[in-house]
């Protein structure tokens, strides 16, 4: 019997989860220090504030501009958070090509170059022009965790038991919260989130890359990846038991052989002809609906303009309170990894879209009548603390790794290249457009979130099946309304191992 959790697969899986920590770190990081790093922006362009903008260095005065323009400052910071997702738009098509041409593991390595060019960018942002500066750094920082997004939930679902597939594959999400509350939490005034030191702030990402490639070199590639892309048996057979142990490692090489054997009878399965094609075309709007469903649900309007929304929901200390989301966040993440593997993916997407949609309601009406009930203050903040608590159950990990699940290992890569660019638009249409959406909307802003939620939930309860402890086979036959094949036994699985083992 072969060990289902080991030394190493904890290692590989922890090592990987840096690259989700610093996509995390990345997309909180910009949210607690807004009015500072606008102060900065408002220096080097030459604006006029108000003294309330920044009491303390009176801006008023010292800026020789007299006339205000705030629509300008509104674009560049509005780029400042949205150049992250669009340098994971054009990054998420490359997913499939890194990955297969120098394997998982060194496609994660040669990847922290990029995250180490951002992050130079962004923490040198004083010495040069910063809106310039922090927009370019987040755009290649975008880049990079574009690719890792698709990397990194991709050789976790490839190394992960099929016992504990979903459980290890919400450790992406796991490690995403983490590093939005480490950003926010070194985001407060009295650490890094000053004028002295935000920069040092938004450039602290670079560290967690360097950790990451020091630690890599120690993790195994991919056994899938070595077995069924190179045909390397033998390494993959090595690299099986680095993940679980002195064991027999022909049940697991049998199926990679059926994978393998299936997939060679096939052409290729590009980007274009997964688009065309009509097999995989239930999975392919399975994820790409949940991928939508994550990131048109609201959670990013939270993430990153949580600040302005708790002032104007009437929190004296907005930034405490973006931090409890933050820990809120990283709890949750926690009782997904408990339930996924035993209650299921489409019973958590449910009741998370369900609840959020609910706790949309709630934020809108806390927000219409806050002036005129004082306690619907608090109403607004609980409905925030469980929107987010909802996410994190079901839509916030779950379409992450669903896809891998989805997907054998032909359209796979493909199949994660399409939802990656699918996550990574909708993030960017978020992040530009929300604080426009705010200024018409007002605050009536989240009765969008209220219907698209509606019917994210309604696509879940009645196409997404239930992939809980399946096989890829098994999976595959749920879409095609075939039967589930019938297991290998007798001579023919003898007849298989004989050929493993030759």
């Amino acid at each position: 019997m072969e060990k289902q959790l080991t030394g190493t697969l904890a290692l590989a899986v922890f090592v990987a989860a840096l690259g989700s920590l610093q996509y995390g770190y990345s997309l909180g990081v910009i949210n607690a220090p807004q009015k500072v790093i606008q102060t900065h922006y408002a220096r080097s362009m030459g604006l006029y504030f108000d003294a309330e903008f920044d009491e303390e260095r009176n801006l008023s005065t010292t800026l020789p501009n007299p006339d205000p323009n705030p629509s300008i400052l509104t674009m560049y910071w509005s780029l400042s958070v949205a150049m992250f997702p669009v340098g994971g738009i054009i990054s998420s098509f490359l997913v499939g090509f890194v990955a297969d041409f120098r394997g998982r593991i060194k496609g994660m390595l040669v990847l922290n170059i990029l995250a180490i060019m951002g992050s130079l960018l962004m923490g040198l942002a004083k010495l040069g022009t910063p809106h310039i500066m922090v927009i370019a750094g987040r755009a290649v920082m975008g880049f990079y965790c574009g690719l890792s997004s698709g990397l990194v939930p991709m050789y976790i679902g490839e190394i992960a038991p099929v016992k504990y597939r979903g459980a290890l594959g919400t450790l992406h999400q796991l490690a995403i919260v983490t590093g939005i509350l480490i950003s926010q939490v070194l985001g407060l005034d009295i650490l890094l989130g000053n004028p002295e030191l935000w920069n040092v702030l938004l450039g602290l990402s670079g560290a967690i890359a360097v950790l990451q490639s020091l630690l890599l070199p120690l993790c195994p590639e991919s056994p899938r990846y070595l077995y069924i892309k190179l045909g390397k048996k033998e390494e993959a057979c090595k690299s099986l038991k680095r993940f679980k142990g002195e064991y027999d490692t022909t049940k697991d090489l049998v199926e990679m052989q059926v994978e393998k054997e299936a997939l060679e009878k096939e052409e290729k399965i590009s980007l274009f002809r997964l688009i065309r094609s009509s097999i995989y075309r239930k999975q392919l709007c399975v994820a790409l609906t949940l991928h939508l469903s994550q990131q048109f649900s609201g959670i990013n309007a939270i993430f990153y303009y949580s600040t302005g929304i708790f002032q104007r929901a009437g929190v004296s200390q907005p930034v405490y309170a973006t931090i409890g989301v933050g820990v809120v966040n990283m709890i949750f993440t926690l009782v997904s990894v408990v339930l996924v593997d035993r209650t299921g993916r489409r019973t958590l997407m449910l009741i998370g879209l369900g609840g959020m949609c609910l706790c949309a309601v709630g934020m809108t009406v806390g927000l219409v009548y806050q002036f005129t009930f004082s306690w619907m203050s608090y109403l607004s903040m609980t409905a925030i603390f469980l929107f987010v608590c909802f996410f994190e159950i079901g839509p916030g990990p779950i379409p992450w790794f669903i896809v891998a699940e989805l997907f054998s290992q032909g359209p796979r890569p493909a199949a994660i290249a399409l939802a990656g660019f699918c996550n990574w638009t909708s993030n960017f249409i978020i992040g530009m457009f929300f604080p426009y959406i705010e200024e018409l909307c007002g605050q009536y802003m989240f009765i969008i979130f209220v219907v698209l939620l509606f019917g994210f939930t309604l696509f879940t309860c009645f196409r997404v099946p239930e992939t809980k402890g399946k096989t890829f086979e098994e999976i595959a036959a749920l879409f095609q309304k075939e039967r589930v094949p019938r297991p290998v036994v007798g001579t023919e699985l003898e007849q298989l191992k004989g050929d493993t083992v030759a």
